[in-house]
Formats: C-alpha cells, structure tokens, sequence
C-alpha cells in the first residue's frame, strides 16, 4: 500500500489515480477531512486524517495499514508564508519532512519519493536542457525553491544514513484539472480559464509582465502524476533525483494557438517583448529508468482542460 501524504490535492489526486492505474492501492494523508474525487471513487483508497508534522498520528496510520512505499507530496515548507512566528513555520515545514522519514524508517519502507521544483535551478546559466547533475546555486528567489533545496539535501544524508531509498522529483510547471493555483508562476491556466469564461486573462498574480515569447517545460498533471506513479513503482533507479516534465519548453503563443482551435473568439492575446529563453527539463534519466514518455502535447492538454472546465468543474 502507498502512502500519498497531500493525496487530495492537485498534483496528489492525480498520483494517487495513476498509481489506481498500475494495481496499487493507496492510503491518501490529508489535514484536514476531504472526500475522494469521483474518479477515485471506487478504487482501493483509504483516506487518512493526519498532520504529518505530528509524529504520533502520522505513525499510527502505520499501525493501521501495511505501508509499502511513501510519495511526500504535501508542502514541506512554509506555505503560505507569514510575518508571524517564522522560526516556528520553519520548524514545523523541516519536522513534517523528518517525520516522513522517520514514519517510513519505522516501518521498514524502501522508497519514499519527495517533491522538489524546477525552481531549484533559478541562478542557472548554463544554456540547453536543466539537467539533475547541475551545480545549483545556494540561493533562491523565493521559499518554495529554498526549501526544496534544503529539503534536497536533508533527503540526500537521510538516504545515506537510513538506507531507505530517497528520490527527489523536480517537477516542471504542472497544470491542469484540480489546479488551485491560477496565474501563480505561468499564464497558461489563466489563458484557459478567461477562454472557457469569455474573459480576458488576469495575470496581475505572476511577477511580471507575460508575453507571448515567455515559455516554460509545461507538463500536464496527468503525465506528471503518471511520471511520479513510475518513479515509485520502478523495480530499480540508479539515481536519486529525477527531473519531472514534458522535457520541451512550451510558449505562450503555443498555448493560445491551441486554445483558439477550441475556442476560436478567445481574447486571450499577449503581447512580443519576451526574452524568448526556452528553459526546459533534460528527461533522459526519467526515460532510461521507467520508460516515461509524455502522453499530452499541447494541444491535447488544452482540449482536455477545457472539457474538464466546461464540464462545471471550478478549476
């Protein structure tokens, strides 16, 4: 049985689903109470009201069920981040990732998957494809970059010292069903969103100007989970980070030219002016030790979030 901490979630639910897929069942650890999505429904999911930052709870789920394999996917950070008791924040965010381990130590599981960000790159200058064996700048622009690192390299001594198999996911720009988030880092949720509504975007949320040129390694929820799902589930890894993404970097342009043959009166233009640097994930050891490959180009990832939309789902 896999534990999904965060399984309720954007990218979790549908980890959870493509684990369903591959004949896995699932304990999903949440916070605060929550019911399954209709698509679990059905399947072999227990869910599990816990703080993984309160070591007793986390570990009688333990005592409950026969845990095989961990995906950490709930924030091990301070999220969202506030002026008040920092120190506490930073306690509680590093305790729920020790707890983690300390949950998965106790009960003699050999994989925990955690997740990191393609932020953990921001400072690299090197051109072509981001690749795991980078050196990465010590800095980062914002907490969820910063902490992922830290994390990285918590899970790096606690793999050494535990023998319990880390793996780090570095997960690209992820949208899709189920996604909260909106215009946070990328327009491209936005740009489907204001289409589906008959609106014109509002991308005052990310931290400049978007324009057409802007791109990013765009990756569908359903192959990120997908992606996930192969790395927890692989007989064997040779690595213990693995970047997690469609291994191209998708343009603004490009998600407008795929929303217009949807949509075809959408007002979703941006303007030229961007710097036209197409960042993106070198997959090649994703592939080599799973076998991924990404199911959804772009415009198969727009048609099916705007049907997902237009079926009366809220995001």
């Amino acid at each position: 049985m896999i534990l999904v901490t965060g399984g309720l979630g954007f990218i979790g639910s549908h980890t959870v689903r493509a684990l369903l897929d591959f004949g896995e069942s699932c304990v999903l650890v949440q916070r605060r109470a929550g019911e399954a999505p209709a698509d679990l429904a059905g399947g072999q999911v227990v869910i599990e009201q816990a703080d993984i930052t309160d070591l007793s709870t986390l570990l009688d789920v333990g005592a409950r069920h026969e845990i095989t394999g961990i995906v950490h996917l709930a924030y091990s950070m301070p999220w969202p981040p506030a002026a008040e008791q920092p120190v506490e924040q930073t306690r509680k965010a590093l305790g729920g990732l020790l707890n983690v381990m300390q949950a998965a130590q106790d009960w003699g599981v050999r994989r925990v998957g955690v997740a990191s960000t393609i932020g953990v790159y921001s400072g690299v200058t090197a051109e072509g494809p981001l690749r795991e064996d980078m050196p990465l700048p010590l800095t980062a622009p914002h907490v969820i970059p910063t902490f992922k690192k830290i994390g990285e390299m918590l899970n790096d001594h606690l793999a050494g010292v535990t023998g319990i198999e880390v793996v780090n996911h570095r997960i690209s720009g992820t949208w899709g069903p189920r996604d909260p988030h909106g215009a946070m880092f990328f327009a491209a949720p936005e740009l489907v969103h204001a289409a589906v509504n008959g609106t014109e975007p509002d991308l005052s949320t990310l931290f400049g100007p978007a324009y057409a040129e802007d791109s990013i390694d765009l990756c569908y929820v359903k192959d990120t989970a997908r992606a996930i799902a192969l790395l927890q589930l692989a007989d064997r890894l040779d690595h213990r980070t693995y970047n997690v993404g469609a291994g191209r970097a998708t343009t603004n342009a490009e998600i407008i030219a795929a929303i217009k043959r949807v949509v075809p009166d959408a007002r979703i233009e941006l303007p030229t002016g961007g710097t036209g640097r197409q960042d993106h994930l070198d997959i090649t050891r994703l592939q080599q030790d799973t076998g991924y490959k990404p199911e959804y180009d772009t415009e198969r990832s727009v048609a099916d979030y705007i049907a997902w939309l237009r079926a009366g789902n809220e995001y």
